[in-house]
């Protein structure tokens, strides 16, 4: 009697366990743009994987080796530090590129990985650019401080995916 109430025990608490343990959720951040120029020429300032620094006002600096290639890496400095990416995949035809973190900062970018896409699609006389981006909060724990939660996160992805696509506007305008 005594080991079957041991075994119903054991299997009670093994049955707990999964709860105490189920860490962060991923995130994700989708935006959209439309830009009255073509999308070849908005796909021309895309396709420069160290381009980012020409129109997302939120990156200082940029330093890429590998040029504009899948492999290619590049360093990001943001006003508070300094992220590393590297491109996963250039596909002219579709005019979308996909990237990810290569080395956190959680100080500079409250996350700890991400995977973003940017693609340039027709859309009338111009162009819509989507930047879709899938991440994780910058503390893994299950009780993240604030700044380092869901919430900051998704803050600062959205933020700087939305401030990028405006510059890109801006630039692809011209303006």
């Amino acid at each position: 009697m005594f080991e079957r109430l041991m075994l119903a025990f054991a299997f009670v608490l093994m049955g707990l366990a999964p709860l105490a343990a189920h860490g962060p959720t991923p995130q994700r951040a989708e935006e959209r743009v439309t830009i009255a120029a073509a999308p070849d020429k908005v796909w021309a300032l895309l396709a420069r994987f160290g381009g980012i620094g020409d129109w997302n006002p939120l990156v200082k600096k940029v330093s890429v080796t590998g040029g504009d290639a899948a492999g290619a890496e590049r360093v990001l400095t943001l006003e508070k530090g300094e992220i590393a990416e590297g491109l996963d995949e250039v596909d002219p035809t579709a005019r979308r590129l996909s990237y990810r973190l290569l080395k956190e900062n959680v100080e500079a970018f409250p996350v700890s990985f991400y995977t973003a896409t940017i693609e340039v699609k027709p859309s009338g006389s111009g162009s819509e650019v989507v930047w879709d981006a899938r991440f994780y909060r910058a503390d893994t724990t299950n009780e993240p401080p604030e700044g380092l939660d869901d919430a900051a996160a998704i803050a600062a992805m959205g933020d700087f995916i939305r401030q990028g696509l405006e510059g890109l506007k801006s630039q692809a305008n011209g303006q």
